[in-house]
């Protein structure tokens, strides 16, 4: 039984383990620890899920929890993918904001075709620039 959790304090170690234990950490700064501290600290939103006292999923969302809402990280360990525990995180982020709140977010690659199937429209209109690029 998973059981989900809003909010609440998060071990650096456990939130790092987690993020290579989904892969995440291939596309995220994890042996920079405090970078993943201020991820870790700095969410508007953060839903997690348990199996017992092993931290399995998360969710972390960056929002005004009224228009729109960043699902900057959804992560699950690969020991409890293909389990719903994914689609449970959006379920529970969704819940916690506002019924007109849009959510966006940029799909690792290899989620790429997952999104859809829950109700996410693909768009052609999302821009980026990265910490490292100029600004011209």
């Amino acid at each position: 039984m998973i059981e989900y959790k809003r909010d609440i304090p998060l071990d650096l170690d456990l939130f790092i383990g987690l993020y290579r234990a989904s892969t995440l950490a291939e596309r995220r700064p994890a042996e920079d620890r405090e970078v993943m501290r201020q991820m870790k600290d700095h969410a508007s939103l953060t839903i997690t899920a348990w199996d017992g006292d092993t931290l399995v999923g998360i969710a972390r969302t960056l929002t005004d929890f009224a228009y729109a809402a960043y699902l900057a990280d959804l992560a699950v360990a690969q020991s409890h993918q293909r389990r719903g525990v994914g689609k449970r995180l959006i379920e529970e982020t969704r819940a916690a904001l506002g019924p007109q709140c849009m959510m966006v977010l940029l799909a690792a690659p290899a989620a790429s075709d997952y999104y859809a199937p829950l109700g996410f429209s693909h768009s052609d209109r999302a821009w980026m620039l990265r910490g490292d690029d100029a600004l011209r």
